[in-house]
């Protein structure tokens, strides 16, 4: 089952023996293995809602918590499920003062979640994109503070992109992100600088060579074909589509990203 509205999930999440078999399918889709010695043929104890390992060693019985970002934590199963939940499913970002609020948990242990989460989620791949055919979107973004919310003596200092050929040098954090539309897997990593080197090297070791890229009309794009790619972009001054050369995939992302972190 997978409860989608937050009603269902509440319900759903509130019996600790839906949670185990929750994660169980994911984690042990074939069977349950033991993670000390591999092996299957495991006996599970329904009472302690653990599993007995026919092998004598250290850790013959281990829990669904094995192993996993939820280790060593006291905290129950379903307030995990239900901060993971509202991570996937609130699109505007959530504070640990927020899932505090939400199911009853210290904020500390709140913020300790989180960062669990946030883990979890990251992806770590060696696969490069744009191997299964599609199209891979690149595009560059800056990170950080609104200059409206500065305090009036820093605003009257400091000067933000009043020059597009100034844009390595802002304030702002510069991130390289690069979306893949074959399996909408995203890389987003934060860069020195929008140079032509800095940007060319980081598709270099994320994207496929020969692969199909479509970017904006930023200069330090200009020089893929030479690399063996097949690149068409889209000059945002005239135009957003041209067929199906685009970046609205990752603009997206970043839109979201932002929000996300406006909310937090």
């Amino acid at each position: 089952m997978e409860p989608k509205p937050l009603q269902q999930a509440i319900l759903y999440f509130a019996n600790p023996d839906n949670c185990v078999s929750y994660i169980v399918a994911r984690r042990w889709p074939d069977g349950v293995v033991c993670p000390t010695c591999g092996r299957t043929d495991v006996s599970y104890v329904p009472a302690r809602r653990v599993w007995q390992c026919k092998s004598r060693h250290p850790k013959c019985q281990f829990s669904v918590k094995v192993g996993t970002i939820f280790e060593d934590s006291p905290i129950p199963l379903d307030k995990w499920l239900m901060a993971m939940w509202m991570v996937a499913n609130c699109r505007n970002g959530v504070s640990s003062y927020e899932i505090h609020r939400t199911i009853k948990v210290t904020q500390k242990s709140a913020w300790f979640m989180l960062h669990r989460i946030r883990l979890a989620m990251k992806g770590e791949t060696d696969t490069k994109l744009g191997g299964g055919g599609g199209p891979v979107e690149a595009d560059e973004s800056f990170v950080g503070g609104d200059p409206m919310n500065w305090h009036l003596g820093k605003r009257a200092t400091r000067k933000r992109f009043t020059d597009p050929e100034l844009k390595a040098k802002s304030e702002k954090t510069a991130v390289m992100g690069m979306l893949d539309r074959s399996t909408r897997e995203v890389r987003a990593k934060v860069v020195p600088n929008v140079n032509r080197e800095t940007l060319q090297d980081a598709i270099l070791n994320n994207i496929a060579r020969k692969s199909a890229i479509y970017t904006d009309g930023w200069k330090a794009y200009d020089n893929l074909k030479a690399l063996e790619f097949v690149h068409e972009t889209v000059n945002h001054v005239e135009e957003y589509v041209r067929g199906t050369v685009h970046t609205n995939g990752l603009e997206n992302f970043w839109s979201l990203l932002k929000r996300s972190l406006r909310g937090t």
